[in-house]
């Protein structure tokens, strides 16, 4: 894919258009900021993943394969 190709024929179409909805659209993603998924959690689920991940620095941990080796 040709990035300034694509970028190009866009540009055509929003030109061409007269369609206030679609306007609105192209303009709303380029406005609407991204929410970070970590804003969106609980503190209670903030806390399980920071948990996780001090247990993983303590070499609290069994890898995948491992526990798969054991199960099957």
């Amino acid at each position: 894919m040709d990035i300034e190709l694509e970028k190009s024929e866009l540009m055509k179409l929003l030109a061409e258009t007269n369609d206030e909805s679609i306007i609105a659209s192209i303009k709303k993603l380029f406005t609407t900021q991204k929410k970070d998924f970590w804003d969106e959690l609980s503190e209670e689920q903030k806390f399980e993943i920071e948990e996780g991940e001090r247990q993983i620095e303590r070499g609290e941990f069994v890898l995948y394969e491992d526990l798969m080796k054991k199960y099957r």
